[in-house]
């Protein structure tokens, strides 16, 4: 599929929908599934082969039906309500929108969003993406292929404030933190705390105290909730566009502004140039 335009009139669509998606997902409660969402799409991509990613590809059939993705069709139609009225919204820009808002109106930092993703019918072969029941090896192995670092797996992972595990959907029950429709830090928090009733910890989570390279971000963000909003939306970031160039609208438009000024310093200096030879000519006469 095609690049969108993005326009100054795909511009105000992309601003609309987010304003729409801000009373959606308030509405609904639905900040956890479609911050999910956004990051399951964008989660399959691969730097060597330079597949998968942000690109609308999990509203296939073959994609939302993968086991890792169980219970996001509820997402993905939740989304057609916004898509429905602007369609030339892509759904890759419009999935990656709904997280970015998701983690916002939960009182999460802003997560910059450029958009002008392509939507593609392609999906990836299931296994992309991270297996919960897994360890250390196994997450490097999952966002190193994508191009993320240590620092990203752990600022990733303190999403999981947000939301709760589904045993129909992933085989686990439970909420990681006492409030899970508030984007805070204190996934970290309670995850030093150690086993707690009522709240779950995945293996994936664990693994996260056990490595060194982990442990180091996990201290800093459970005692520090802006050094962990300010990593989150970098990481937020990084994982919105894998794969995707953005294309800069402020360097057309800085090059717009550099042509006309130089237009306009050549038009100045031919006017001066013209009244010189003017006044020349009168003096001479």
């Amino acid at each position: 599929m095609t690049m969108p335009v993005v326009d100054a009139e795909y511009l105000k669509e992309i601003e609309t929908a987010r304003r729409e998606l801000r009373a959606f997902i308030s509405s609904k409660k639905c900040a956890p599934i479609m911050l999910r969402l956004a990051w399951h799409d964008a989660g399959t991509y691969d730097a060597t082969t330079k597949t998968g990613g942000p690109n609308g590809s999990i509203r296939n059939e073959e994609e939302f039906s993968h086991g890792s993705n169980n219970g996001l069709k509820i997402a993905i139609d939740f989304c057609e309500e916004i898509k429905s009225k602007h369609p030339r919204i892509t759904y890759a820009d419009l999935y990656q929108l709904a997280g970015v808002v998701a983690v916002e109106v939960t009182g999460g930092p802003t997560v910059d969003f450029v958009p002008g993703r392509k939507d593609s019918r392609i999906s990836p072969k299931e296994g992309r993406l991270p297996n919960a029941n897994k360890g250390v090896p196994h997450l490097r192995d999952i966002f190193y292929r994508m191009g993320l670092s240590d620092k990203d797996i752990v600022a990733l992972s303190g999403g999981h404030t947000l939301g709760k595990a589904h045993a129909d959907r992933s085989g686990f029950d439970g909420p990681w933190t006492r409030e899970p429709l508030k984007f805070d830090n204190s996934y970290f928090v309670e995850l030093l705390k150690g086993e707690s009733e009522g709240l779950l910890k995945l293996p994936t989570d664990v693994a996260l105290l056990e490595d060194p390279g982990f442990r180091h971000y996990v201290d800093l963000y459970a005692k520090d909730e802006d050094a962990f909003f300010a990593d989150y939306a970098v990481s937020h970031k990084k994982l919105s566009e894998l794969g995707f160039t953005p294309r800069s609208s402020s360097c057309k438009l800085d090059s717009v502004v550099l042509a006309q000024s130089a237009f306009g310093v050549v038009v100045a200096t031919a006017v001066v140039i013209v009244g010189y030879i003017y006044e020349s000519r009168k003096r001479m006469k």
